[in-house]
């Protein structure tokens, strides 16, 4: 949750995480993988990511440490995130007996013949769970192959599950409409997320401070059904986060706490804060509310460095 929240948060203050030009959709065998009880699940496009200065400092400081977990798991088996990787997702969804489970998802040009006959050489020996054959990888992780240029990888259970998915033992995201649908609004963009209605009721109370101690947002909680994003860096810096409510009643409320939290935050704001403040929107449509931040790159490179920016980006 530490995660979403920072995600969300730096959204509402104009603090997005990374984002990049062309999109790439999660494949069949990635979305077959995903648990229909799914809490998170963010893309980025890692094809033009170093072609971002601006992308590559944001990322050192807010880079979720699972993602860096799996960026060096992958690494530890031959596999260069920025040179084998066409995309990188991860999944965080919800278990009944054991909490919340993360898998990560990579796909690209990365040769599945090649990593096994490196891993063989290494003398690294895999389990077979059901038909696929498990890996271990440095930090304790796993992985296993979905197809020739899809990689799954996580601690063992997470993958299991995972695994169980794709076998039809477990119900797949194609079976939750709220969030898949979600998603298909999203992932044409270059970097992107959906989070479901738990996590987006949890985050929005954080994101929004004193303007959600107000009677309202309780009223309106119940309503929030789910929130997507997309980010980008292709002309300065977009972020565009739209959260998915019951009505458009609720939508309007929840526009209105968003632009009293702004409006909040602007008080005590350093003067690259404000400017950002100053570049964001807040909207409703119908029963979404969507917010929108834009700046060019020099104004986003002055924000990364305040307060407000290492508030909500840790």
């Amino acid at each position: 949750m530490k995660t979403v929240k920072a995600c969300l948060t730096a959204g509402m203050l104009a603090v997005g995480s990374m984002g990049i030009a062309n999109a790439m959709p999660l494949n069949s065998s990635a979305r077959a993988v995903v648990p229909a009880e799914v809490q998170q699940l963010i893309s980025v496009d890692y094809r033009a990511l170093k072609d971002s200065p601006t992308a590559m400092q944001l990322k050192q400081q807010v880079l979720p440490d699972n993602l860096k977990q799996f960026e060096e798991a992958l690494k530890g088996v031959g596999i260069d995130p920025y040179k084998d990787v066409d995309s990188l997702a991860f999944a965080a969804f919800r278990t009944e007996k054991s909490g919340t489970k993360t898998i990560g998802v990579a796909a690209g040009p990365f040769a599945m013949k090649a990593v096994i006959k490196k891993l063989t050489v290494q003398k690294i020996k895999p389990t077979k769970y059901h038909l696929a054959s498990i890996y271990p990888m440095d930090g304790g992780m796993v992985m296993t192959f979905l197809d020739d240029s899809t990689l799954l990888f996580g601690e063992m259970s997470a993958v299991k599950l995972a695994l169980d998915t794709r076998d039809g033992q477990i119900l797949n995201m194609d079976t939750n409409s709220v969030m898949s649908d979600m998603m298909s609004d999203v992932d044409s963009g270059p970097v992107w997320s959906i989070l479901d209605q738990q996590g987006t009721q949890n985050v929005m109370r954080s994101a929004l401070g004193d303007a959600a101690k107000v009677a309202d947002y309780d009223t309106i909680k119940k309503r929030l059904l789910g929130s997507r994003y997309t980010l980008s860096f292709a002309s300065g810096v977009n972020f565009d986060l739209t959260v998915v409510t019951s009505d458009s009643i609720s939508a309007a409320t929840l526009s209105s706490l968003v632009k009293a939290g702004l409006l909040y935050k602007k008080m005590s704001a350093s003067a690259s804060e404000k400017i950002a403040l100053d570049n964001s929107s807040v909207e409703s449509d119908g029963s979404n509310v969507q917010y929108h931040f834009k700046a060019s790159d020099q104004q986003f490179q002055s924000l990364m460095h305040s307060e407000l920016f290492a508030a909500v980006a840790h």
